[in-house]
């Protein structure tokens, strides 16, 4: 009998939200890569874009503001996708999904900090 994989789905991120009128947004995310489910994304001050928040740097993008709610190819262009950009929010620690350069888990700490800040708590259960 085969086995069937599924993939992640925003079931298996958003475990809490008071009123999806309220804690969602459409963003543009920024090209480049194809988005997963549960990536947690800055906000580049000077085109507002969305792009994965990074550990370092000085666009913006270094301070986690919202989680990704649908899978988005931006690979080829600019692409618009779902997220909780505000709380009160729950979402799953495990199912969160990091640029490369937060690697550790004070990096990761600082990130879900920064996502606290902003009302999205993140929790091992719902």
């Amino acid at each position: 009998m085969p086995v069937l994989t599924q993939p992640p789905s925003t079931g298996d991120v958003l475990k809490y939200e008071v009123n999806p009128n309220y804690t969602r947004e459409t963003v543009t995310l920024l090209m480049g890569l194809p988005y997963p489910v549960g990536a947690v994304l800055g906000k580049i001050t000077a085109s507002g874009k969305y792009k994965l928040a990074t550990s370092g740097g000085t666009d913006g993008a270094q301070t986690a503001s919202a989680v990704l709610l649908y899978p988005v190819d931006a690979t080829l262009a600019d692409a618009v996708g779902i997220v909780v950009a505000r709380g009160p929010s729950i979402i799953s620690r495990a199912a969160l999904a990091y640029d490369v350069t937060v690697d550790d888990s004070a990096k990761i700490t600082t990130k879900l900090g920064q996502l606290a800040a902003v009302g999205i708590i993140a929790r091992d259960r719902a």
